[in-house]
């Protein structure tokens, strides 16, 4: 080759070879503020679009929310120093929610490593506790090699977080040699794992010989493929279903046996105080894709002492942690279609008694809360704002909520109207603020559904500044603010715990309608309860961002098993 073709020959950088690893795993978004700029600037070019956020905290809460939705890896971008550290949060809620994320995050220039250069830090201590996988490029012709183990990382065995740290004099360096990968790893799981026939028919004879077996879907049997699984091992073995907070939508609860939602939710009022006597006679609960963790299982005090367990998970160390059970190590989905092919369940009466309990349990609930569903009141009930809700969402209404209140709202007083119905809740760390940004990473993933994000007024100031992000980016988001002027639960906590709270719990009167409209984003402010659902309604039709601040009522709590006894007194 003559030197002058080489000269003329176009140069590829690390960074325009980054992306095009990226578009070979299927990457249509990245969640970034610019930084890395060569990065970004080279996705943009390749046709990946970025979806800018304001808030640095906020970019790894949305691509949260777009891989749970989409069923795709997502990849979120930041700048090394203070953006780096505000992806903390965000990924350890991925981390614990088992959300796969690939984080590319910005490093100083090579030669300036350990001199103190601008906004250096440790990124790989800093990530340490937060990530499956955190490693820096060491050379520019391993960059398809380390994205790839990024992505490896994050969707395969338990998904979760991966980190690639980036120095930005490597990303501009050229990258010539041709890449020898061709491999697709974008959606997840990456791959679909099975327990040994042994280990399925010895559960399928635990199931068979069960007086009154009983599912507890968590998070794991939420997602898209897994939903369907387990709806159809409902529909076969007519088995009860009730969910953790984050396995809400894993079947529809419509559904004679679906018991709906229990964890923490068995206080005064609720379903899970009618519904959890038939949890207590199940002999054999199947948890599939459940952390059993403190919210999901009422600090461990579900269920009888006498029950035994079969638990399906990804992760092997899950399995056993806080229930001993026999072991099922794979995904949702492969493993209930797997055990429900191997399963007969006698029935004994079993079914009928199972419906009966159900639809006891649905009617005293809907007996308990019918006062404050159809209330006239003002300030106005957030059950009432549900109410609200149910009546006018669409079947595929993706429903988001941010921590705290909002979630149990949600978990607790909607209904799913289809099995794979999605209901977002921040569960794993629970941080507050996170509604509107998991909400906004719905949406970009599933555009042709209509997405409603319920947040409170504590948690919604950490997320304002997104409004604008919903405007310039026209996302149709539909946000409801429940502004009671209080942070609710932290108030009523420290009431129960202490007899008092602290002043941070209440706040100085914030018209949420003013700063939306502000940002060119309809609003509007809705105090009287008659007016919820025409402004639901209207804004669930209207294909453009809206927010309807609600003033709520800022007595009202969730019916938690904390405040039965205390607030909520017999």
């Amino acid at each position: 080759m003559s030197p002058a073709t080489v000269a003329e020959r176009p140069t590829v950088t690390v960074a325009q070879r980054a992306a095009k690893a990226l578009l070979r795993h299927e990457v249509e978004f990245v969640f970034a503020q610019s930084l890395p700029s060569a990065l970004v600037l080279a996705c943009e070019a390749a046709g990946i679009r970025q979806i800018a956020y304001r808030q640095e905290n906020m970019g790894g809460a949305m691509a949260d929310g777009y891989a749970r939705v989409s069923g795709k890896i997502a990849v979120v971008c930041a700048q090394n120093g203070p953006a780096a550290t505000l992806l903390v949060p965000p990924l350890a809620e991925a981390i614990k929610a088992s959300i796969p994320v690939v984080a590319l995050v910005q490093e100083v220039d090579t030669p300036s490593v350990g001199r103190n250069a601008f906004q250096e830090f440790d990124h790989e201590a800093l990530f340490a506790s937060c990530t499956k996988w955190c490693h820096r490029l060491p050379a520019a012709d391993r960059i398809d090699d380390y994205i790839d183990a990024a992505f490896t990382a994050a969707g395969s065995g338990r998904p979760g977080p991966a980190v690639l740290l980036l120095p930005a004099d490597r990303l501009i360096q050229p990258a010539e040699k041709p890449s020898p990968r061709s491999a697709r790893l974008g959606t997840w799981p990456i791959d679909r794992v099975r327990p040994s026939d042994d280990a399925l028919y010895a559960a399928a004879e635990l199931l068979r010989d069960a007086k009154m077996p009983v599912v507890m879907a968590g998070g794991g049997a939420a997602t898209r493929d897994a939903a369907a699984a387990v709806q159809r091992f409902q529909d076969i073995h007519k088995v009860p279903v009730y969910t953790t907070n984050m396995g809400k939508g894993a079947v529809v609860e419509t559904h004679p046996l679906s018991a709906g939602v229990v964890g923490a939710l068995t206080g005064p009022g609720s379903l899970g105080r009618h519904s959890l006597g038939l949890l207590r006679e199940a002999d054999v609960v199947l948890l599939a894709g459940t952390r059993t963790n403190q919210n999901g299982t009422d600090s461990w005090r579900l269920f009888s002492k006498h029950t035994r367990f079969i638990h399906i998970d990804l992760d092997p160390s899950e399995i056993g942690r806080n229930f001993e059970a026999a072991r099922l190590v794979g995904d949702v989905r492969t493993v209930v279609n797997a055990l429900s092919d191997r399963t007969a369940l006698n029935d004994g009466g079993r079914v009928d008694h199972a419906k009966r309990r159900i639809a006891e349990a649905w009617a005293a609930f809907e007996a308990d809360r019918a006062p404050v569903y159809a209330s006239q009141a003002r300030p106005i009930r957030p059950e009432r704002v549900m109410a609200a809700i149910q009546h006018v969402m669409p079947r595929h209404c993706t429903v988001v909520a941010d921590a705290s209140y909002s979630s149990m709202w949600v978990v607790g007083q909607l209904r799913s109207c289809d099995a794979g119905q999605r209901f977002i809740t921040p569960r794993g760390l629970a941080g507050l603020g996170w509604g509107v940004p998991l909400a906004i990473g719905a949406h970009i993933a599933a555009p042709n559904r209509p997405t409603l994000a319920v947040v409170g007024d504590g948690g919604f100031a950490h997320s304002w500044a997104e409004l604008e992000t919903l405007v310039r980016c026209r996302i149709p988001l539909v946000v409801v603010v429940l502004n009671n002027g209080v942070l609710g639960y932290q108030k009523d906590a420290e009431t129960v715990k202490f007899g008092r709270s602290t002043s941070a719990c209440s706040f100085a009167p914030v018209n949420h309608a003013a700063i939306a409209a502000a940002c060119g984003c309809e609003a509007v402010r809705v105090d009287d309860p008659q007016e919820l659902e025409p402004a639901l309604a209207g804004a669930l039709a209207s294909g453009r961002p809206w927010l309807i601040e609600v003033q709520a009522d800022p007595e009202a709590h969730p019916p938690l098993s904390l405040y039965d006894g205390t607030l909520d007194r017999a």
